[in-house]
């Protein structure tokens, strides 16, 4: 079992759910794709790479809501100066299983 953390440090995570906008897997990558992702009015849209590119096409993600960490600190990824600003959440040790809504909701909604 991992380590406990008391409720206050959960609530210390910002998880919302965004629409994916664009995907694009960039040239110097083998694991990881670029999403643009709509997170509503109050964030707006954010770059976030998601090392799903070797179960998933670009084209499987666009339109798609999916639950982001949106206040874990930028990670600058690959030998440009791109940075992810967010991370997709996903299930599973041998592959990443996204998560799917039984309904649309509003881009920025918070998961609680």
């Amino acid at each position: 079992m991992a380590d406990q953390i008391n409720f206050e440090d959960f609530e210390k995570v910002d998880i919302r759910i965004g629409t994916v906008v664009d995907a694009v897997v960039p040239e110097w990558s083998h694991w990881v794709m670029k999403l643009t992702v709509n997170l509503g009015e109050e964030i707006g849209e954010r770059i976030i790479f998601a090392g799903v590119m070797k179960h998933y096409k670009p084209k499987e993600l666009i339109g798609k809501q999916f639950p982001f960490v949106v206040n874990i600190k930028p990670k600058k990824m690959g030998p440009e100066d791109d940075y992810s600003n967010g991370m997709l959440l996903a299930a599973g040790d041998d592959r990443p299983y996204l998560f799917s809504l039984q309904e649309k909701v509003a881009n920025g909604t918070k998961v609680r």
